[in-house]
């Protein structure tokens, strides 16, 4: 059995595992490489396998560095099925046709530019149309379900708390009547963080593929991170009458934003506030989010019946038309904006930060992890100016990064997850994470635990142990 590397190898976006042996090849995950400035042509590059030839695909969540380029895999000859969890597949309908919508505006912006772009940039790299077709490949997996996707392959999908539907994926293949298990975390939550649950702990595995976004860091802890954002808040809308402006994730990181402003205005440490969640995808995602109370925990359930009561809420509206998107950037105090995208390379968060960076008296609240090459990345780093739509904005704006917000487990939660293993997997890859990340992480696991570890290369191929023959696991 063979394990390739083929993203998401010492760097943060991109993910994209394929595992094969003689009788089955599989994908898990295939995400959008971001930021990195050859990143559309990476994106554009053909897969490093034939897509005809996988029998399925299994996605950990619905995140675009893991999910935005099954469109393009099915427009190259991919049929078989893609397997996610329900809530990821309500997600994926959401989320892909939103990302073919910008494939097809960036090209359309290279056609008028003409010159200086490259041939394969005026033309996008999939359509909206292209988007649902490739939805009509999806299959909704429920939590802890096993599934058989193939006679020598089962799996089960395990809670991640990383994002609603994200999962941890327990997959066993046999191969010569051997067995080998490996799990895949995808991406880990945070523990002890409110609206999802912690992620489920894993026993064992032959073979360990573990992100490590945060490998080399710790969070500050939560009510550090809340007491910093009210402090923020009261500052720019109160007393220096700016504006506040979050870029995030639509999906996940704006339902817990809004989720910790209604803790605070709850609780009387801010007062009733004007919140703007300018994000079409975001106002869908929210809407979806609703829509699976069972995957909450019980702070959030709480909240939510909260809310429905309709005391003393932040004054929250969702906009939806690029007219009322176009009129917030007139708004020249009082105005706590949350918009997308979450690394600031696309969408309306862009408008939004052209009009109000150049201000002192309003403030940038960074509140996810930004890749190398981004706009956010920029900022985060200190940029004294930043180019938005082919101009130079001065960054006059404070910039403030509340790590304590982050929907990825720090170095220690990773840490504290690889503890439930009742013995060593055989081997183990750290992934995910930018090459510092990875390779601390790989240090402190080998230390912690004196595991086999590896940080693989980008397309680098393993081969993989073998173990003795085995039935997955029940739940």
């Amino acid at each position: 059995m063979r394990l390739r590397f083929l993203g998401g190898a010492r760097e943060v976006t991109g993910s994209c595992f394929l595992v094969q042996t003689d009788s089955v090849r599989f994908l898990v995950d295939c995400g959008m490489v971001q930021g990195d400035r050859d990143a559309p042509q990476r994106n554009r590059r053909r897969f490093g396998f034939d897509p005809r030839e996988l029998d399925f695909v299994l996605l950990t969540h619905a995140h675009i560095d893991h999910s935005g380029l099954l469109p393009k895999l099915v427009l190259d000859g991919f049929r078989g099925p893609i397997y996610t969890t329900d809530a990821s597949a309500d997600l994926l309908t959401v989320i892909l046709p939103d990302s073919g919508h910008i494939q097809e505006s960036n090209a359309r912006r290279a056609q008028q530019r003409g010159r200086g772009t490259a041939p394969g940039e005026r033309q996008p790299l999939y359509t909206v149309r292209d988007a649902h077709a490739c939805l009509a490949q999806v299959r909704a997996v429920h939590y802890d379900e096993a599934l058989a996707p193939h006679a020598d392959v089962t799996c089960r999908f395990r809670d991640a708390g990383h994002i609603l539907g994200s999962a941890i994926l327990e997959i066993v293949v046999t191969e010569d009547g051997d067995s080998c298990k490996l799990v895949f975390s995808g991406d880990l939550g945070q523990p002890g963080r409110p609206i999802l649950r912690d992620p489920v702990p894993i026993a064992d595995a032959d073979v360990l593929v573990l992100e490590s976004t945060y490998g080399d860091r710790l969070h500050k802890d939560l009510p550090a991170t809340l007491d910093e954002f009210e402090r923020i808040v009261r500052r720019t809308l109160l007393e220096r009458h700016g504006n506040v402006i979050v870029p995030a994730f639509a999906v996940g990181r704006t339902q817990e934003i809004l989720y910790y402003l209604h803790q605070l205005t709850r609780q009387g440490r801010l007062p009733p506030l004007d919140v703007f969640v300018d994000s079409p995808m975001a106002t869908a995602a929210t809407r979806i989010t609703m829509d699976h109370l069972a995957l909450f925990d019980t702070a959030a359930r709480q909240l939510v019946d909260w809310h429905a009561a309709g005391d003393g809420l932040p004054r929250l509206r969702f906009t939806a038309s690029v007219e009322e998107s176009m009129a917030l950037d007139t708004v020249r105090s009082g105005a706590l904006i949350v918009s997308a995208s979450g690394m600031c390379d696309a969408g309306r968060i862009k408008h939004h930060l052209r009009h109000n960076l150049g201000r002192r008296e309003s403030a940038i609240v960074i509140t996810g992890f930004q890749a190398r090459g981004t706009l956010g990345r920029r900022l985060v780093d200190g940029a004294a100016s930043v180019r938005i739509f082919g101009e130079d904005v001065p960054v006059r704006a404070s910039v403030h990064t509340l790590g304590g917000f982050s929907a990825h487990a720090d170095q220690a939660a990773l840490l504290a997850w690889t503890d439930a293993f009742r013995k060593p997997p055989r081997q183990t890859f750290v992934v995910h994470g930018e090459e510092p990340a990875a390779l601390a992480l790989a240090e402190r696991l080998q230390a912690r635990h004196g595991w086999s570890v590896m940080v693989p290369r980008p397309g680098q191929s393993v081969d993989l142990p073998a173990g003795k023959a085995r039935e997955m696991a029940h739940a």
